[in-house]
């Protein structure tokens, strides 16, 4: 059974989260990850398989090392769904904020 992964399950995560502000300012080795972590190597590569799958980041071969390389536009997907909330929640305060006017004028 195959696990569909999705962008808000990558970011859930605060190693992933870590492991995407990391090698979002420079393309990194596996190793060269694991390196910035107290967690396992196996940890670290099961998080960047996550990462990988989502769309997150993109794995290149060259020679004997494989490079981890941001892949940023996909939090786009993210960023729509919170200015959703942001919009929806900054109403309903405003709302309340008018009602407890009114309340206190009256």
């Amino acid at each position: 059974m195959e696990i569909r992964r999705d962008v808000f399950q990558a970011i859930a995560d605060p190693n992933r989260r870590a492991i995407i502000h990391l090698i979002a300012g420079q393309t990194l080795t596996l190793n060269g990850v694991a390196e910035h972590f107290p967690i396992s190597r196996p940890a670290i590569s099961k998080h960047i398989k996550i990462l990988q799958e989502c769309g997150l980041i993109s794995i290149t071969q060259k020679g004997r090392e494989k490079y981890c390389e941001a892949k940023l536009d996909k939090l786009q997907e993210v960023s729509e769904w919170v200015a959703h909330y942001r919009a929806f929640w900054t109403q309903k305060l405003d709302n309340l904020e008018q009602f407890l006017v009114e309340v206190k004028e009256k």
